[in-house]
């Protein structure tokens, strides 16, 4: 078994992680693998691999603390819970440039995207993140070791309604581009953008259809952050999702206003994500 991170190890990981998210943040680019190695140079003889999983690592406190993360690396929660929390929590503290930064990116005003061509728009589709077993480390140890969200970058991201009704914007143009691509032109005119023409309140924001003229349910979430950025349910679209499963696709646009994509996942929420409650009503 190898030997725990030590401090000094953990300390140069982390800040070299923060130096690769502000680059990627500022769309700089930058060599993850030249960083690894570089990096192994000043370890105690770790791997490629697990120098890949600790950066996982961080990507998992950093959610946690509700600030952004890498993109290419996925959240991985099965950490050293007893050093790497606090070491992320006080060294992103202290990268009062990479806060500012951040900041800069929440408030600033989206802007309209110049839209693809229809050929590009539908090869903006990648595959979803798959659903993850509850991790039996993260469930024994949560009550007592999980860190406070002390940021709420993501969830501003996550409330803005004009960043919101873009992204609307860009999956009504994916649908359309899809149906268009199947052949099915008449289908394409035909869709509706319910959040704007109808309201807020049913649950999905974009009436579109399957091949067969059968109804598609769209539900929209948007980020300007990465792939594996997680999202906010409300409890009526959670509800919608499970009672129209057959109909129901919730698209994820991620990195929007950057190289904007998108994954789709079709049925009831719950089948492809873990939820977990964010805020309690207290009535008397």
């Amino acid at each position: 078994m190898a030997d725990a991170w030590s401090q000094k190890e953990i300390e140069l990981i982390v800040a070299d992680y923060l130096e690769m998210l502000k680059l990627e943040l500022s769309q700089q680019s930058y060599n993850k693998a030249a960083h690894n190695r570089d990096l192994r140079e000043n370890l105690q003889n770790r791997s490629k691999q697990s120098v890949e999983y600790k950066h996982r690592n961080i990507s998992a406190v950093l959610r946690e603390l509700g600030a952004p993360s890498i993109d290419g690396y996925k959240p991985a929660t099965n950490y050293q819970r007893q050093l790497l929390p606090q070491m992320v929590e006080s060294m992103f503290a202290d990268r009062s440039d990479l806060q500012v930064l951040i900041e800069k990116q929440v408030e600033a005003t989206p802007q309209p995207l110049a839209m693809p061509s229809v050929e590009d728009l539908v090869k903006r589709l990648v595959t979803a993140p798959e659903k993850r077993p509850p991790d039996s480390y993260q469930t024994v140890n949560e009550q007592k070791a999980s860190i406070a969200r002390k940021y709420d970058y993501l969830e501003r991201d996550a409330r803005n309604r004009k960043l919101g009704l873009l992204g609307e914007e860009f999956a009504l143009a994916y649908e359309k581009a899809r149906l268009i691509i199947a052949g099915k032109d008449s289908l394409a005119d035909k869709i509706e953008h319910t959040s704007v023409e109808t309201g807020d309140g049913m649950g999905f924001d974009i009436r579109s259809f399957e091949a067969d003229g059968s109804d598609r349910l769209i539900e929209v979430k948007t980020t300007r952050f990465g792939l594996y950025t997680p999202f906010y349910l409300s409890e009526n679209e959670r509800r919608v999702s499970q009672y129209s499963k057959e109909q129901y696709q919730l698209y994820r646009v991620f990195n929007f206003g950057k190289c904007t994509g998108l994954f789709t996942l079709p049925g009831a929420v719950e089948s492809n994500a873990n939820l977990s409650p964010t805020q309690y009503i207290a009535r008397f």
